[in-house]
């Protein structure tokens, strides 16, 4: 992880992978997600809005740009499945990247 002193998001982004930040969310977002305990229509949705993100023929959105508008569902599933670690990735992600 950087130090976040050393991030400079207003001025370059130098020393931010949003890329690597979003890959560390959706690790524990398809964690929960992909249990089908714990899925809904919302996520099933969200499931097909990335797969979606990643075709740069078809895709509406990137994948950074569908995390970072979703971030209060987000936050609601980490914080009813006990997330933790998921939480400390969003908060990153929101304050390094959206």
């Amino acid at each position: 992880m950087n130090d976040i002193k050393s991030v400079e998001r207003y001025v370059t982004f130098r020393n931010i992978d949003c890329t690597a930040n979003s890959a560390k969310l959706m690790e524990h977002i398809y964690a929960l997600i992909d249990d089908p305990a714990k899925t809904n229509p919302f996520w099933e949705r969200f499931k097909e809005r990335v797969i979606a993100a990643g075709n740069v023929h078809v895709r509406v959105t990137d994948e950074l740009c569908l995390l970072c508008s979703h971030t209060y569902f987000i936050e609601e599933l980490f914080d009813e499945h006990g997330d933790e670690a998921g939480l400390i990735h969003l908060r990153r992600l929101e304050e390094e990247c959206c």
